[in-house]
């Protein structure tokens, strides 16, 4: 099941949002701008985890990283290892736009 939905946030030009409710009775919320996207148990959990990610996408909250040490450290924290990540850069070209 999927529906749009439009909310007004930006008074000048609108939001789209597509509401999607996966097999499991989870929704996904993605916004189409930016291609964000986030899910949860209910509609309402979907578009609120959705706020937040993209306030963090665009950077409007959270914490920058702004060295490749910050980088670094960030991801050991999430258990993910530095040089693979690096590994894969330079194997890609760069990060990938939604990471600049």
């Amino acid at each position: 099941m999927s529906t749009e939905t439009s909310t007004n946030d930006d008074p000048q030009g609108g939001r789209t949002i597509t509401l999607t409710q996966a097999d499991d009775g989870w929704w996904v919320a993605r916004d189409e701008e930016t291609g964000v996207a986030s899910q949860g148990e209910t509609r309402q959990d979907a578009l609120d985890n959705l706020d937040e990610a993209v306030a963090l996408h665009k950077g409007e909250i959270g914490e920058s990283i702004d060295t490749r040490e910050e980088e670094e450290k960030v991801l050991e924290e999430l258990g993910i290892d530095p040089d693979e990540v690096a590994q894969a850069r330079d194997e890609h070209d760069g990060l990938p736009d939604f990471m600049k």
